[in-house]
């Protein structure tokens, strides 16, 4: 069995409120860019496709240093946030910053695809009967796109408790304040004799992330099931 520390158990449950929050904040985005990609007729779509998915093929490291730039108290951003006295950089914020960025190219493909399978003849007919574009929005387009949204959740939820690369440029690797599971792993594997802790949270990592993957296969299937009955 393996006995985890108090500094452990804090990278625990930070992973978990960092991918939680990622995930719920983003989720409004993702939806409303997969729905811009598919139904709107967007000037310079394929420019924002292309941003929408840079974070995907860009190194983590990359993804965090642009955001140290934009988000550091001498950035275009973070500079007007710091006259407000909001802080952002080394705090468990920008780490959820990081694992938005980094999770959302997987949410809004997840919601795209499940837009895209829509039948068109639905929307054609919801347009027919009068229907406003934000009341087909809400009425036919999200009910038919609660699995993509779900599946897109899982995914960012999975992507975000093991983000790294741009957590740690961010937000930095402050135990209890932005140590996350990764972060932990890394200071254990460049410790003499942290090999057997660096183990067990792996294990950690490993199970939660097949957890998710499980509950989401599982609430998938059912959804399934209900819509055949």
């Amino acid at each position: 069995m393996f006995e985890f520390s108090p500094s452990d158990w804090q990278a625990m449950l930070l992973s978990l409120q960092v991918a939680l929050s990622a995930t719920a904040l983003s989720l409004p985005f993702g939806f409303f860019a997969a729905y811009l990609l598919v139904f709107t007729r967007l000037p310079g779509k394929a420019l924002f496709d292309g941003i929408v998915n840079l974070p995907l093929v860009l190194p983590p490291v990359v993804v965090g240093y642009l955001l140290l730039l934009l988000l550091g108290n001498r950035g275009p951003l973070g500079g007007w946030l710091s006259a407000m006295g909001i802080q952002i950089i080394f705090t468990w914020k920008a780490a959820v910053i990081a694992s938005m960025v980094v999770g959302f190219p997987l949410l809004v493909r997840s919601i795209r695809l499940g837009m895209e399978s829509i039948d068109e003849k639905l929307i054609q007919a919801a347009s027919t009967l009068g229907a406003p574009w934000y009341d087909t929005l809400m009425t036919v387009i999200l009910p038919l796109s609660g699995r993509a949204l779900l599946a897109g959740a899982t995914l960012m939820f999975a992507r975000s408790l093991g983000e790294f690369g741009a957590t740690i440029i961010i937000a930095g690797n402050i135990p209890g304040v932005t140590q996350t599971i990764p972060l932990a792993i890394y200071d254990y594997t460049s410790t003499p004799g942290g090999d057997r802790m660096a183990l067990g949270l792996c294990a950690v990592s490993v199970t939660l992330a097949l957890a998710v993957l499980l509950f989401n296969e599982g609430v998938i299937n059912r959804i399934r099931k209900r819509g055949e009955r």
